[in-house]
């Protein structure tokens, strides 16, 4: 029988999942690259030799996403297209000794915190990461600042501090070394990212630091945004407001996730704050920074959530307005205390069916906010060109998941990266059209 195919020393890191997983991933292919080794990350080609997929396992769709990933790269390997098939992530740090047994010809299964173990295991040299050291996956301009790790929270649905353990923040000094690094490499936007920004430095400073982190991440030169991701409402220091007003990098956008504003439900999902104090905490936010684009998450379908719950979840949506807004619907997680103490007894379809109804009413809520901002102008950050357009975001809007701006790309030529004024010319559902100014 012929032999396989001699391939190239390349490996390919696939990644899944949320935008914490792509530091993760950013850090792993700088260390292979500092080993000399070719990297490609998300190729779909079947070019390299080694393939390894940093899972998400956080709910049942991104698990399933996460299973057919590495089914397909072992069907390649049975195909000889590829030599090796390694997994890492939060899927494999949770279900480690399943997937042994239900997919065993994986070559090697590895958790959250084994980048070590991963370089070694490659037989290669692994060297302590010093900040910035990372391949940036992202388009360059911008980049995923993560400020800590894991989860002290006890939300009953959520397996997060059962994957990626206790809240553990970076070092202050880390960070900003880290983000003057990113800033020479020609980052200008800086995404901040946790699981739980609200508590950054509880564990090392005793105290909310992320104020103090803000105004020192605000003094590094090339840095023009600091946009805050997934900040938790019950605690949420409100001193990150007066230093929004006082900073202009610091962009008016809030990633707040309420997941429900029923006291009943919010109760039964262990979140710490009530429907009284989603209200309060919104009214303070717009009051004093009323140009604040606010984006929530919110769950439908959470085990004992009525159809009266559901209605007032709905009127929250409809009563705020958000600018953003994600749903998606429970899905009971193992050993967590939602599966261990609640019955999941809301069929799919009745889920499914709350979820749209919300995402319907929000599509006509961001439509009628688009349609408002028509004829006004602002200041748009160019990501690329898509076929006839140039795709921008204003600093309302984070890449992948909000609006998009589209310009017309005929007869110009606009610079991935830079910052241009725009004037809005038309206004879809959740994008904008506009003309350089």
């Amino acid at each position: 029988m012929p032999g396989r195919p001699v391939k190239k020393k390349i490996v390919n890191v696939v990644t899944l999942g949320c935008s914490k997983n792509i530091v993760d991933s950013e850090y792993l292919l700088k260390q292979i690259e500092s080993n000399r080794l070719l990297i490609r990350h998300n190729d779909e080609s079947f070019d390299a030799e080694t393939v390894i997929i940093n899972t998400c396992g956080f709910i049942q769709d991104a698990k399933q996403e996460s299973i057919d990933t590495i089914l397909r790269y072992i069907r390649a390997r049975e195909s000889g297209l590829i030599h090796r098939v390694y997994v890492m992530g939060c899927l494999s740090e949770r279900y480690k000794k399943d997937l042994e047994k239900e997919i065993p010809d994986v070559d090697k299964y590895f958790g959250v915190n084994d980048l070590e173990s991963i370089i070694k295991h490659l037989d290669l040299t692994y060297k302590p990461p010093l900040p910035g050291e990372r391949v940036l996956t992202t388009p360059g301009h911008y980049a995923y600042l993560k400020i800590s790790e894991g989860c002290d929270r006890k939300c009953s649905f959520c397996a997060i501090p059962l994957i990626r353990g206790r809240h553990k923040s970076v070092p202050h000094e880390y960070l900003v070394d880290e983000a003057r690094a990113l800033a020479a490499k020609g980052v200008r936007e800086l995404i901040l990212i946790a699981q739980d920004l609200t508590s950054y430095g509880i564990d090392i400073y005793k105290k909310q630091a992320l104020p103090d982190l803000l105004r020192a991440l605000c003094d590094i030169s090339g840095i023009a945004w600091i946009r805050l991701h997934y900040a938790y409402p019950a605690g949420f220091p409100k001193e990150v407001i007066g230093i929004m007003k006082d900073h202009e990098k610091i962009c008016r956008y809030l990633d707040i996730p309420f997941q429900h504003n029923s006291d009943a439900v919010l109760k039964k999902m262990r979140r710490g704050h009530s429907r009284k104090q989603n209200y309060e905490l919104i009214d303070y936010i717009r009051k004093e920074l009323p140009d604040i684009a606010l984006r929530t998450t919110l769950m439908t379908g959470h085990p004992g959530e009525t159809e009266k719950d559901f209605r007032t979840l709905r009127d929250f949506v409809e009563q705020v307005e958000f600018d953003r807004l994600g749903v998606f619907t429970y899905s009971e997680e193992e050993d967590t205390w939602g599966s261990l103490n609640l019955k999941d007894r809301i069929p799919e379809k009745v889920k499914k069916e709350r979820a749209d109804a919300l995402m319907h009413l929000q599509q006509s809520i961001s439509k009628k906010l688009n349609v408002s901002k028509i004829g006004s102008s602002f200041k748009v950050l160019i990501d690329g060109r898509e076929g006839e357009y140039y795709i921008g975001r204003t600093s309302s809007d984070s890449p992948e998941v909000d609006n998009e701006i589209l310009i017309p790309a005929r007869g110009i030529e606009l610079k991935q990266g830079n910052f241009y004024q725009v004037r809005i010319t038309g206004a879809e559902d959740f994008d904008l059209f506009a003309e350089i100014i």
